[in-house]
């Protein structure tokens, strides 16, 4: 029998995808639960790391003021995906007009260009884990700044 309460048995899978194309980097997310289905495409220029498209598709939601975040997508484009994306994403995705679960899902996704990028033309998966721990040293506890124990 189901609960009445969907929240005393909920689950959410978030799900990442980058894929090479002709333009550049293509970013996709998906999110889904009992509420939401939604769909996130991302298009990234891989030397500037410049956001070229940025489009969601709700599949599912549960208000029907959610789509409109799609104002808030299209003002993605243009931004660099690097220092101040954080805030940049709080500035267009969080408040009373935002949706944290957009807001959540490119947090995740979008330094995903950063790897992308990083591990570019490197076919061997030692290589690559050395060159991406190269190019993204300082960015977090993982890779920390030398010296650091």
């Amino acid at each position: 029998m189901q609960p009445d309460n969907v929240f005393e048995n909920f689950q959410r899978d978030i799900s990442y995808r980058i894929l090479r194309c002709e333009d550049g980097i293509a970013l996709t997310a998906t999110l889904k639960d009992v509420f939401h289905d939604i769909f996130i495409e991302v298009r990234v220029e891989p030397v500037s790391m410049r956001i070229s498209s940025a489009m969601v598709n709700f599949l599912k939601h549960p208000a029907e003021h959610c789509p409109e975040i799609e104002r808030a997508m299209a003002a993605l484009v243009g931004t660099v995906i690097g220092k101040g994306m954080t805030r940049r994403l709080f500035e267009l995705f969080g408040g009373s007009e935002g949706c944290g679960n957009i807001r959540t899902m490119l947090m995740g996704l979008l330094p995903l260009a950063l790897n992308a990028k990083a591990a570019a033309g490197i076919q061997d998966r030692d290589e690559m884990l050395e060159k991406i721990r190269r190019e993204l040293t300082g960015s977090c506890i993982g890779y920390p700044q030398a010296g650091r124990p």
